[in-house]
């Protein structure tokens, strides 16, 4: 998986293709272990927490533009 540092270095448009990659990967792991056993069942929880990662910090950066568009 991505480290957090590795998630902050990415662009806007990387960290969209990372969150819908992951996004894909975890419907084929919720589908799959419905109609089968899964081979690594915390790899749901894995990409759960990653895309969760990847909207912090895609909202930590929207507040930080917001900040600085503003006039305090």
């Amino acid at each position: 998986m991505t480290s957090n540092s590795e998630l902050r270095e990415m662009s806007e448009e990387q960290l969209e293709a990372t969150a819908a990659e992951a996004a894909r990967e975890l419907f084929r792991l919720r589908f799959q272990s419905q109609s089968e056993r899964l081979n690594t069942p915390s790899d749901i929880r894995k990409n759960r927490r990653l895309i969760a990662r990847i909207k912090t910090i895609q909202t930590e950066r929207s507040k930080a533009a917001e900040a600085n568009s503003t006039p305090a």
